[in-house]
């Protein structure tokens, strides 16, 4: 059996067709097969990759507010392919993000999933956030800034653990920045489905200053921290920099 058909099969008897937060349980045993997956494992060879990378890197990081590293610079952006390996209605989607050189995903949501990433080659920086107030997502006006907190600003290098994002913590906004050719394979579940209201929502930094009225912290406590916290509003990226492309999968076939 190859190891993405047990990475199908583990998720498969891990994960509820409720779309239920998997069990502390489960999403280790998830993260235990993902972290045992490899490049050859789905057919990407890296040294390709990097081969047809014409080699311009990132321009480079630009400073927030008091020093915070807030977002990656590219000097420009070759198309994101995309690489579908499987999908079941309401139960979870398994699929693989090429990134070249510079190319980024901006911000954006993943309303009502939980998320399992594993970096099979190469380095991106990382930013992700959380809602300060998670319910906003759902009673607030689209057009109005919410405020969010940081939850990672890093650099990632392969090989590393798989990461975890939850439908309220754990970074589930977030955007990458490939610094050298890297590609990203996602399980989410459930999938994205604009039918059941999971569909994703793309954002930016927002201009707006204050304080909102339903956040659970004080005035004094966002001073004492205000480098991690930052207000989101809602934005569609342009396609002259953010394009992404259907690829072809090359690795083993996964058996339902």
């Amino acid at each position: 059996m190859s190891a993405i058909q047990k990475l199908h099969d583990v998720c498969k008897a891990s994960f509820s067709l409720l779309g239920a937060v998997p069990s502390p349980p489960a999403i280790q045993t998830v993260r235990n097969a993902l972290d045992n997956i490899e490049c050859a494992d789905v057919g990407l060879d890296w040294k390709e990759a990097q081969q047809d990378d014409d080699g311009f890197g990132y321009y480079g990081l630009v400073k927030g507010c008091r020093g915070r590293l807030s977002a990656m610079v590219p000097r420009w952006a070759q198309p994101i392919t995309y690489l579908h390996l499987y999908e079941k209605e309401n139960f979870f989607s398994m699929g693989i993000f090429c990134l070249p050189t510079s190319a980024a995903i901006p911000l954006h949501n993943h309303p009502g999933m939980t998320v399992f990433s594993r970096l099979l080659y190469g380095s991106m920086h990382v930013r992700s956030y959380d809602w300060v107030n998670p319910f906003s997502e759902l009673s607030g006006d689209a057009s109005t800034p919410r405020l969010a907190k940081l939850v990672a600003d890093h650099v990632l290098t392969a090989p590393c653990e798989s990461a975890v994002l939850f439908p309220a913590s754990g970074g589930n906004i977030h955007a990458f920045t490939a610094l050298t050719p890297c590609a990203v394979l996602d399980v989410l579940t459930p999938p994205y489905s604009p039918i059941d209201a999971r569909h994703c929502i793309y954002y930016r930094e927002s201009k707006f200053c204050g304080y909102p009225h339903d956040s659970t912290e004080s005035e004094q406590e966002l001073d004492l921290q205000e480098p991690i916290y930052v207000w989101l509003e809602e934005s569609q990226p342009s396609s002259d920099d953010f394009v992404i492309q259907e690829g072809f999968y090359k690795g083993p076939k996964i058996k339902p």
